[in-house]
């Protein structure tokens, strides 16, 4: 969209000739903005029929995201969305000030002696006469619509300097409050948040340096940057994330955690927070729990056909133990949650012990292990098993106390459901006995172990070049090739041959070949039919098995 800019009788304010159409245009994005956002007539009337503050009201409430806003306002305006990889800082343009930029939602982005492109965040200012104020110009303006934290951020990378920034005492509560609350701040965090949903990030990493605070995503497993901002906002993005978590915001010199439910647009996200104090201030991890993206359905894991149909008849056992096991972050408990949505109906009492309780799940008694008032999993094992339950869900087994609870609940009429930290599935026998579990107990006990690891799945966009048809960025997998993830497995179904191993406290190497010979495909043999499959690759599947 070009726009010519004529010189008014002032020398010092230049205006610009609006097109025709844009009026129309306008009002095409208010009825656009009507009909897809219910709420929006409403929000327009407490902004006070302020479209642009409308528009920004919803995104602070979590109605929509700035994404969601900005595909709307191009496609009336008929532009392409803009390709944020390409925009990079620009130079300071002389005789205009950060908070006139700021309130009028535009940057000069590139400029020469006749054009001068600008970024702009409100596309309602283009039907303004004294749109840009520019002292003694004369140009053809190019409008590119961009987010408006994106906006922000270059603002103030460019035009604020660090003196002039008050600083506040990060002692006073009223201060940390006055700063979270402060619109640039809701915005930015929010704005973390949707990329994060964007790129269907599991974990966000907040760490403050010396100069710079850094926002990292971990996608598919593998961490990301997303963001980096000056310290100076730190205080403020820190105080932000505690306060919608339930955090005390005065207190950084001890650790904390939290969890909330945050509304963003139509996504709702349930986020664990975890605080501990750094050299630099606070390292700040929020766990995403996208509700709508978890399906808690053994189908959609992974497993082959086969596996699925064994793993399907074993739990299907009215006692009995089953063991889920891997290292942190290999997917155990969306695994388990797999199972206790199957198994979930009226016919069952299904009671659970988890620290923390990451998924509620309706018709399930969960519960929460509470170290300060002593509720531990042992405790509140031994509590479970007096309510009679059909199945009972375990979140770890760490202890022999837990493990001896478990295997007798086992033993008698329970099916129970648990994880440990170990490599391979014949590694959950000896972890067991290493508890100084008797190995006849856990022989007739466990009936099953599945060990498991998490690899990226090959982009279907670009097949994992990176690269979409016209050479630029993949926006499916923002790059890398890879997009979402899909387990491989190892499944060890306990039969006769292997209880008399483990009764006789057999080493694992002994107990792995028995296995084997009974039909055990290992996780590697599963990981290399995925690569030959397309799924993964064969260099990803080395780095998921050498990082187990």
């Amino acid at each position: 969209m070009a726009l010519d800019i004529q010189q008014e009788n002032s020398e010092n304010i230049a205006f610009i000739s609006v097109p025709q159409d844009t009026a129309d245009k306008l009002e095409e994005l208010r009825q656009k903005l009507l009909s897809t956002y219910c709420e929006y007539d409403s929000i327009l009337s407490a902004a006070d029929n302020n479209a642009a503050a409308a528009d920004a009201l919803m995104v602070e409430k979590g109605l929509c995201t700035e994404v969601e806003l900005l595909k709307i306002y191009t496609g009336v305006f008929g532009l392409a969305m803009p390709d944020e990889d390409l925009i990079v800082s620009p130079e300071r343009f002389a005789g205009v000030s950060a908070e006139y930029l700021s309130e009028n939602g535009i940057v000069p982005a590139q400029w020469d002696d006749e054009t001068l492109k600008v970024y702009a965040s409100n596309p309602y200012k283009l039907a303004q006469n004294s749109y840009f104020t520019l002292r003694q110009y004369k140009k053809n303006m190019e409008f590119v619509l961009i987010r408006r934290t994106l906006l922000e951020r270059l603002i103030n990378s460019v035009y604020k300097d660090a003196e002039e920034v008050q600083t506040l005492d990060a002692d006073s509560e009223d201060a940390l409050r006055s700063m979270a609350g402060e619109a640039r701040i809701v915005r930015m965090v929010n704005d973390i948040f949707s990329r994060a949903v964007e790129l269907s990030a599991s974990d966000i990493h907040m760490e403050p340096g010396e100069d710079r605070v850094v926002v990292r995503c971990r996608v598919d497993g593998v961490l990301t940057e997303i963001l980096s901002a000056p310290i100076r906002d730190f205080p403020a993005i820190a105080s932000r994330i505690k306060l919608i978590s339930g955090l005390n915001i005065a207190e950084s010199r001890l650790p904390q955690d939290g969890r909330t439910t945050f509304q963003l647009g139509r996504t709702e996200l349930d986020m664990r927070v975890s605080t501990i104090p750094i050299l630099t201030g606070e390292s700040i991890v929020l766990r995403l729990l996208n509700k709508a993206s978890v399906a808690y359905d053994l189908r959609a894991l992974g497993m082959s056909q086969t596996m699925l149909n064994d793993f399907n008849e074993l739990i299907q056992i009215p006692h009995g133990m089953i063991l889920v096991v891997g290292p942190t972050g290999s997917g155990k408990t969306t695994t388990l949650y797999s199972v206790i949505n199957q198994l979930n109906d009226q016919k069952r009492k299904i009671i659970t012990v988890e620290d923390p309780v990451e998924y509620q799940m309706p018709g399930l008694c969960q519960m929460q292990v509470n170290s300060q008032i002593g509720v531990d999993f042992a405790s509140g094992l031994r509590s479970i098993v007096r309510q009679d339950p059909d199945v009972i869900l375990v979140g770890e087994i760490r202890d022999r106390e837990t493990a001896d609870i478990a295997i007798n609940a086992a033993l008698t009429g329970h099916l129970v459901l648990s994880t440990l930290h170990t490599n391979d599935a014949v590694g959950a026998v000896t972890r067991l006995i290493d508890m100084n579990v008797e190995g006849f107990l856990v022989a007739s006990a466990l009936f099953g172990v599945m060990s498991q690891r998490l690899v990226r799945k090959v982009c279907t966009v670009c097949n994992g070049s990176g690269k979409d048809g016209s050479g630029n960025r993949c926006r499916n997998c923002n790059g890398t090739g890879f997009r979402g993830r899909t387990g491989i497995y190892e499944f060890l179904r306990v039969n006769d041959e292997l209880r008399e191993a483990i009764s006789h406290n057999q080493p694992s190497s002994v107990l792995e070949k028995i296995a084997v010979k009974n039909g055990m495909k290992t996780l590697l043999e599963d990981g290399k039919d995925k690569v030959a499959a397309g799924i993964t690759t064969a260099e990803e599947l080395l780095r998921s098995t050498a990082e187990g």
